[in-house]
Parts: C-alpha cells; structure tokens; sequence
C-alpha cells in the first residue's frame, strides 16, 4: 500500500507507467518544479507552437526516467498544459531526486 503523503502523479501499468504532468512551456531551461503532488510539474524551453513543447516534454519526460525517447508516447493532453505520458519499460519511476543536465 502506498504512503498517504507519496507523490500520485504516477501509476504503474502493463509494461510501463503513466505520468501525469503539468508543463510551463517558454522557459529559460528544461527543469522539474515539483514531483510531489499529483501531477509532476516541468519547465520546458520549448515554445507551445507546432507541437515543439510536445516534443521536448517527451524528450525531457524520457532524460529524466533513463529510456530511450522512443519509449515516451503523449496519452493526452497535446493541446493542454496537463498532459499524460507512458513510459514503456519500466515499473516506477526513479527513486533519487529527479535533476537533469537539460
């Protein structure tokens, strides 16, 4: 059973998980806000033009869980800030604090 105070933005799935994520495109850097609540809220520099940010969010969403871009695919949200991704290949998502170099 899960912590009551455990992050919710998360849910496992067949083979892979789903995230919940709320993006603030334009930014000056690619960078996660908080991974607390019930959606991971980022940063992305991308602009919200020409499904740029989409890209990037995937791009960024697949950097931080240590898979392959390829393994990242947009749920719903390609029109929205709240989006929802699975990532393939893996059960959870990493333990340590997540800081990318991006």
């Amino acid at each position: 059973m899960p912590r009551p105070d455990a992050p919710t933005w998360w849910s496992a799935g067949d083979g892979g998980i789903t995230v919940s994520v709320r993006v603030t495109p334009g930014a000056r850097r690619n960078e996660v806000i908080d991974a607390t609540g019930a959606q991971l809220r980022v940063r992305i520099g991308a602009p919200p033009v020409d499904g740029k940010a989409n890209e990037q969010v995937r791009r960024f969403v697949a950097e931080l869980f240590g898979v392959r871009p390829r393994a990242v695919s947009l749920v719903s949200g390609a029109r929205s800030r709240e989006k929802r991704l699975f990532v393939a290949g893996i059960l959870a998502p990493p333990a340590a604090p997540m800081r990318p170099s991006t």
